[in-house]
């Protein structure tokens, strides 16, 4: 069972998993199943009869939407994730993946982030409630272990970007966001377009592609309680970054820094060591492949909208 696997990393996970050689696979929709609710679990643990449960669902958003929406997000992932775990372990599902977030470090990490680093300290104001709600779930996780012996292990995958994301301004992370102003100021022939921060904070980006083979490796060879780093290990800052969608997309116009707005965490990169050492793991998407792939697909994605 793949909880949000009709999401953006969910239906590469999916995808991910078929080509695996999986052959059942249960993917409960919201509109069937409302797993913020103990009625809602139990239905879909009944349908579903899962051995495997990958938990991806969550309320998710950039700085703009954290900002606005602390209490949503601290109580429907807390929530969904702590009754989807309780229920699974007495449905007898052998094995429980927890998703977390790279929001659950503490603000001042030293970079490289390592998994050991991830109690030392309060995570980014903007993102705590929910950094903090999925870090319960490890919390959850290691202790039903102890208690139960019940096998949950919790990955930590850096921010994804890569074709189907979300392009909502409302909602959207960091890449498509720029994507889509970058694309729609082309369009328009504006001469500027504003964007947040002052360019110096860090990010690290893993192709979405990668995070489900991450996923995909780790639910099937990854037994331990420690929690895995899932990315490429390597920095960009967000100036740079935006370099390099304003060429992808074409975009010639000026860019503006408001610096009235919050970077966020100063810098953000994983060790991905142990990720390699449990189960193989290590990203192969190029990072400007992957850029001109997502800008492709969005370009054809608005296309096809605008023909509709």
């Amino acid at each position: 069972m793949v909880t949000g696997g009709g999401g953006f990393l969910g239906r590469s996970v999916v995808r991910q998993l078929k080509r695996e050689g999986a052959e059942d696979i249960f993917v409960p929709r919201s509109h069937d199943y409302d797993l913020r609710t103990w009625d809602g679990i139990h239905r879909c643990l009944v349908d579903a009869e899962p051995q495997l449960v990958i938990h991806l669902a969550a309320v998710v958003g950039g700085i703009g939407a954290n900002r606005e929406n602390p209490g949503r997000f601290f109580y429907d992932n807390a929530v969904m994730g702590i009754q989807l775990m309780e229920q699974a372990r007495r449905a007898g599902v052998e094995k429980f993946v927890t998703i977390g977030t790279v929001c659950s470090y503490p603000n001042f990490t030293p970079v490289p982030f390592v998994e050991d680093e991830l109690w030392n300290g309060y995570p980014e104001e903007t993102n705590a409630p929910y950094g903090l709600a999925k870090k319960m779930l490890l919390v959850q996780g290691q202790a039903y272990r102890q208690q139960y012996g019940f096998n949950v292990i919790h990955l930590i995958p850096v921010n994804l970007y890569g074709p189907g994301d979300n392009f909502d301004p409302a909602s959207s992370h960091v890449i498509p966001a720029l994507i889509k102003k970058c694309v729609d100021a082309r369009e328009a022939g504006d001469d500027f377009i504003e964007v947040w921060g002052s360019g110096g904070a860090s990010r690290e980006f893993l192709f979405v592609d990668d995070a489900a083979e991450g996923i995909a490796l780790a639910s099937e060879h990854y037994d331990a309680p420690e929690p895995v780093n899932l990315g490429v290990g390597q920095e960009i800052t967000i100036r740079d970054l935006v370099s390099v969608i304003v060429e992808a997309t074409g975009y010639d116009g000026e860019v503006r820094w408001d610096r009235t707005k919050p970077d966020g965490q100063p810098r953000r990169a994983l060790d991905t060591s142990r990720a390699r050492a449990a189960f193989g793991f290590r990203a192969r998407t190029d990072f400007a492949d992957g850029i001109s792939r997502t800008v492709d697909w969005y370009l054809s994605s608005a296309s096809a909208t605008r023909r509709q």
